[in-house]
């Protein structure tokens, strides 16, 4: 399941404490602290603008991930980023995750379409958004990531 990450639930998992009633994952991070704080300062500057902008990826109670939109929707387009603690991926919580956000931008008006881009190395993330639907439009070289697969869903 997906939950909205507020403000405070970032300040939470910088401390490396579990927000609400929720648990950390034990064996392994979820993310880095350094992605933690860039994710939480994008989630500012994006909530600013449009709200929510980033989610706790749950099962059983536990964190298991985070997904986020990584810039301001313009045109109703919408670009998403997500991961999963390595030792919590291959269980199918990623699809489903993507599967509901997918379901909450269906309804929210503001979202026409969701994008999102996967290394081409990254079978797993591929196979993630193809399972929800997302069609492959193309490629691009990104100058840290590399080669990217880019991906879209409509929404309406």
């Amino acid at each position: 399941m997906i939950i909205e990450l507020t403000s405070h639930d970032f300040e939470a998992l910088l401390k490396g404490i579990a927000p609400r009633h929720l648990r950390l994952v034990q064996d392994s991070a979820i993310a880095p602290p350094e992605v933690l704080a860039m994710l939480n300062r994008l989630a500012a500057d994006i909530g600013a603008e449009f709200s929510p902008s980033a989610w706790m990826i749950v099962e059983d109670d536990e964190i298991v991930g985070l997904c986020s939109v990584l810039k301001v929707p313009q045109d109703g387009r919408m670009h998403i980023g997500y991961g999963v603690a390595p030792t919590r991926q291959s269980r199918g919580c990623t699809t489903r995750a993507i599967g509901q956000l997918l379901a909450w931008a269906r309804n929210d008006s503001r979202v026409a379409l969701v994008s999102a881009e996967t290394g081409v190395d990254n079978i797993a993330s591929q196979r993630v958004l193809k399972r929800n639907g997302f069609i492959r439009i193309g490629e691009r070289i990104d100058a840290e990531d590399g080669p990217l697969i880019c991906w879209e869903a409509m929404t309406v």
